[in-house]
């Protein structure tokens, strides 16, 4: 098929390039001329505008916006909409509206990227093609017992939600789990790491080997998860995070699931706990909030600010 790739950041470069080894033509488009020029080299059609782009992609057109969400993501399809015609698959006017929520982080061109899609049915099913060669697949994963009965994307690594904004809302819930599981995992990592104190009675100190913690829950575990997996490549790498400030900052899924659960009165104690550290993090930095930090980086190259210095 043939689509366009609007932001050619961390995610959309690498989803670009997924397409593309996959087989489809792909426009791309993006503030920085270099990141086009760079994604021309690896088999991508330029455009040097977004009237240039909507002019190169085929009848309907397909654009896919991997931008910030908020005013930019609103200010883009609006502009994109100017070009585009009814029955084309972006936002608004009569154009289809398709969302799907994206978890594979800076590893998703060689591991695929989950997504959770919402929109008109008949439109998300035109996409399958594009969704399968994004999508993981099956891989070595187990069969979940009784799976077998079900039809279904789910086991390829795709579902259809329903109505558009579904999915990003699966997709939203989803981040706000993140910083739980997270925050559980960088609570008793910290807990490790303070286990050697000289307050403690002598008996009960010891001094721990936080990477062989980590590496050895990975296999056979309960707990062991792909973000335990990035958790042991960070401490085998420095076991002391030394290089991340612990300053967390948070890219708002989880203020939306928060808000969403006040709206249909559901308790959830440790998401909300979860992001109300992150806000502190931003004054006062520990252990734990490092493993955010590097936990941050590893799955998605998010670089965290350095901490502002306090003055008197």
């Amino acid at each position: 098929m043939r689509l366009g790739m609007v932001g050619l950041g961390r995610m959309g470069a690498n989803m670009a390039r997924r397409l593309i080894r996959g087989g489809h033509e792909v426009v791309v488009t993006d503030l920085s001329p270099d990141a086009v020029k760079g994604m021309a080299a690896e088999g991508a059609a330029p455009s040097s505008s977004l009237e240039d782009f909507a002019a190169q992609l085929g009848s309907p057109r397909i654009a896919w916006l991997m931008v910030p969400a908020g005013g930019p993501t609103e200010s883009t399809a609006q502009a994109l909409a100017q070009s585009f015609n009814p029955g084309d698959i972006l936002i608004e006017k009569g154009i289809h509206y398709v969302d799907v929520g994206t978890s594979g982080g800076v590893w998703g061109l060689e591991r695929g990227y989950c997504m959770m899609i919402g929109g008109p049915k008949e439109v998300v099913q035109k996409l399958d093609p594009i969704f399968k060669t994004l999508a993981p697949g099956r891989g070595d994963i187990p069969r979940t017992p009784g799976r077998e009965k079900l039809s279904g994307t789910a086991e390829d690594g795709y579902i259809y939600c329903g109505p558009s904004g579904s999915g990003h809302f699966v997709k939203m819930v989803h981040n706000g789990i993140e910083y739980g599981i997270m925050q559980a995992y960088a609570e008793g990592f910290d807990i490790f790491r303070n286990a050697n104190k000289s307050e403690l009675p002598k008996d009960e100190q010891y001094d721990l080997n936080l990477a062989d913690i980590a590496e050895v829950w990975r296999r056979g575990s309960v707990v062991s998860s792909w973000l335990l997996d990035l958790t042991a490549m960070a401490l085998t790498e420095n076991p002391t995070l030394s290089e991340y400030s612990g300053y967390v900052q948070d890219s708002g899924e989880g203020r939306w699931t928060i808000e969403a659960a006040i709206a249909e009165a559901v308790p959830v104690d440790v998401l909300s706990a979860a992001l109300f550290v992150r806000f502190r993090s931003r004054e006062e930095h520990t252990f734990a909030e490092k493993m955010l930090s590097a936990m941050r980086q590893k799955f998605g190259g998010h670089v965290e600010p350095a901490a502002e210095k306090k003055t008197a």
